[in-house]
């Protein structure tokens, strides 16, 4: 009966580490939402009845995104299916509510916008080499660029997954949201033209100066320069805003996301193939992919530049 109990316990975790604990996260409170509307209504929640969802939905549809309302969707059916009960989002109401929405507000996703490398270079310029969060900062910055890290991939990093070469640097990403599995990848990080904007570099001055030879890769700093646990990837965000704000640029217009579409969108820009672009990025989907580099690519093979105008 124990090792029953044992087997149990095991599976739950092994369960609970199926999603990533920011998804836990948003589902969580997805469901905590739909709960607390559905008792305010009258309405039962556990199990639900599909017109239910559709009047949650339809309160919801004219100050809610389409995204967040497709996530609270699938939170739904989630807690559905653990519960055991039949899911009520599957039903053809639901289903034909969502396509009106979506084809009534459209589903475009405008989100942050992407750093270019010339405000990169702006940004970092400002950095001084003898403050120590300065060169914390831009190794933060320009390896979150030239590896098109996602903020979690970025502070997840360790010392330890780092390997220098003639070539460059070489980050061996343990984990990621595509690769839940943990397989692993290795993304090649190249020298940079000139010193000042060097990932290579930046990085191999901010580990010198942090004097470890393993643990966490980006460590908080506090006033008296005292290095102190590792980053969260909130703190990705915070960093790029405020070094943002001090070139004269606009930080509400950015986001942690914005180094990795940056890098997507430079690359694009400069007539980078999307399977080149693909193997540093990491990205499995191309639809995905495109969606980071439309705006680097407007211009290259543009119709309106051949007709003669």
């Amino acid at each position: 009966m124990l090792a029953v109990d044992a087997a149990r316990r095991r599976a739950e975790d092994y369960f609970h580490a199926a999603q990533s604990a920011n998804t836990r996260r948003a589902y969580a409170s997805d469901w905590r939402h739909f709960e607390s509307w559905c008792l305010a209504a009258g309405q039962g929640s556990l199990p639900a009845s599909p017109e239910t969802v559709v009047l949650y939905l339809s309160a919801l549809a004219d100050t809610t995104k389409v995204s967040t309302l497709t996530r609270r969707v699938s939170a739904i059916s989630q807690a559905h299916q653990t519960a055991g009960f039949q899911t009520p989002t599957q039903h053809i109401a639901v289903r034909k509510l969502m396509a009106g929405i979506r084809r009534r507000k459209g589903s475009m996703q405008t989100g942050k916008r992407p750093v270019l490398t010339h405000e990169l270079k702006m940004i970092v310029a400002r950095l001084s080499p003898e403050r120590l969060l300065d060169v914390r900062d831009r190794a933060l910055l320009l390896l979150g660029f030239a590896g098109a890290f996602r903020r979690s991939e970025l502070v997840s990093l360790d010392i330890q997954d780092l390997s220098w070469s003639q070539e460059g640097l070489v980050v061996t990403l343990r984990q990621s949201k595509t690769d839940p599995e943990g397989y692993g990848r290795k993304i090649g990080i190249p020298h940079g033209s000139t010193p000042s904007t060097c990932p290579v570099r930046a990085v191999k001055v901010w580990t010198e100066a942090l004097g470890a030879d393993s643990g966490p890769l980006f460590r908080r700093i506090d006033r008296h320069e005292r290095i102190g646990a590792r980053l969260t990837a909130q703190s990705v965000a915070l960093v790029l805003k405020k070094r943002a704000a001090q070139a004269g640029l606009e930080p509400a217009q950015l986001a942690g996301h914005s180094l990795r579409a940056g890098l997507a969108t430079a690359a694009a820009a400069a007539g980078v193939s999307e399977r080149v672009i693909m193997a540093q990025t990491g990205h499995r989907s191309l639809p995905v992919l495109r969606r980071y580099i439309r705006e680097g690519s407007l211009f290259l093979e543009n119709a309106a530049a051949r007709v003669g105008l």
